[in-house]
């Protein structure tokens, strides 16, 4: 990664395990210094301290980034220092069934973190970086947002948003020397997928995912890791005619229907 474009300092949310910890440590490899966020406190330490040993400095924030502080929370950490990278790698789901059943809790949760919690961060963090004529903003996303799921209504329409209102902040942000892209991460092998019980065997490397994610900044305003295989899937999952159809034929599996695989 270019520092003198994208540095000194990078802000990885979610940035506690699995793809978001991965980038944090090649961040550090390439000189840069490191805000971590995330709920959990422990890993977040853990890997500061990690990083630290690298001689790089870093700031960590245990946030809830489905409250409507947290971009506060976190501005008391960056206010300081000028944030050259903005990597927002969360927005995973842990709760599927029908929208009418699932708490509104759940709802908003969702929406909080992967529609509210997106555009925030990038309004904030990307008019400083508009200010400085450089910079560059990382939204990752999912193969999920090509196409409405059941049981899993809200997360792909989230994701969804993420893709289009990364696309229109990359068209605008051209124009000012930022660097914007939208990172479809696929079938991953993060600690959250194995806490599910989901073999993980076949998944791609989080390290291999944060490499591709970093390499393609600024060839935006989409990338999509998992190769040709999920390139085919975003293709098919974006066709119009026999919409019905697809969403059946398409659908996300369950997770009980994953488990038995």
């Amino acid at each position: 990664m270019d520092l003198e474009r994208y540095g000194p300092w990078a802000l990885v949310v979610g940035g506690s395990e699995g793809v978001g910890a991965e980038c944090a440590r090649q961040l550090a490899a390439d000189g840069f210094d490191l805000v971590l966020t995330a709920r959990k406190l422990e890993p977040l330490e853990a890997l500061a301290s990690e990083l630290r040993d690298t001689g790089r400095r870093v700031r960590i924030v245990s946030a809830d980034l489905s409250q409507g502080d947290v971009l506060a929370r976190v501005r008391e950490a960056t206010d300081d220092i000028e944030i050259g990278l903005l990597f927002y790698n969360a927005g995973a789901n842990n709760t599927r069934g029908n929208f009418v059943d699932l708490p509104a809790e759940v709802t908003r949760s969702v929406i909080a973190i992967n529609v509210v919690g997106q555009t925030e961060f990038a309004r904030h963090y990307g008019a400083l970086m508009k200010q400085r004529g450089r910079g560059g903003i990382i939204l990752t996303g999912s193969l999920s947002g090509y196409m409405g799921s059941p049981s899993l209504a809200t997360y792909t329409a989230a994701k969804a948003f993420s893709r289009t209102f990364t696309e229109a902040l990359w068209a605008e942000c051209s124009a000012f020397g930022v660097d914007v892209l939208h990172f479809v991460i696929g079938f991953t092998a993060t600690p959250a997928m194995e806490r599910l019980g989901i073999d993980t065997s076949k998944a791609e490397d989080p390290a291999s995912v944060a490499r591709k994610a970093l390499a393609n900044l600024a060839n935006g305003p989409i990338a999509i890791a998992g190769g040709e295989d999920n390139l085919e899937r975003a293709r098919q999952r974006s066709v119009i005619d026999g919409r019905g159809e697809a969403i059946r034929a398409m659908a996300t599996p369950s997770r009980e229907a994953i488990l038995k695989t």
